[in-house]
């Protein structure tokens, strides 16, 4: 994929992509970065932060996320269920949304979309109801569009996605 000029996609380790937008905006997906063994150590530490997209609530895609919202003050944008629980765990700032929604926020539009797999958070020795798992459609300041599927089986809806979006 080749990246229009004043843009960054930096893979952190599995789902986890941090993305430098032309207008300096920095969104976070997947925030599992702490504990990551893929995730190189000079890349552990989120100073700053505009976006965070959490796809689902398995620990290895929300593992880091109340940490650093908490730090950066940063928007977080999740499917509702998981958004009320991570209000619960003292994250202010959350865009909660729904499949098919769309929301803009710091000049980023992030349009949410189907995924297929679980979406249970596990919260200490229960595993919460997080709502559905998700996917996203990113398109940044200068109209590039990113999609990130999140965990998902392959379904049929793929390529409506892309029709529809053009990602």
């Amino acid at each position: 994929m080749q990246l229009p000029a004043g843009m960054s996609l930096t893979w952190l380790g599995h789902a986890t992509f941090l993305v430098e937008s032309p207008g300096g905006k920095r969104v976070l997906i997947d925030p599992w970065v702490m504990n990551n063994p893929a995730c190189p150590d000079n890349l552990k530490r989120i100073d700053r932060l505009d976006l965070m997209l959490i796809t689902h609530g398995h620990f290895d895609h929300i593992g880091d996320a109340v940490e650093i919202a908490r730090q950066t003050g940063c928007q977080v944008v999740g499917i509702f269920e998981t958004c009320h629980w991570l209000q619960g765990k003292g994250v202010r700032n959350t865009s909660p949304m729904n499949k098919g929604g769309t929301q803009e926020i710091e000049g980023i539009r992030v349009t949410m979309v189907h995924a297929v797999h679980s979406c249970g958070i596990l919260d200490g020795d229960r595993i919460i109801y997080g709502g559905e798992a998700c996917g996203y459609v990113v398109t940044f300041e200068n109209g590039f569009k990113l999609y990130h599927a999140g965990d998902t089986a392959v379904f049929r809806d793929m390529e409506l996605i892309g029709k529809h979006y053009a990602p």
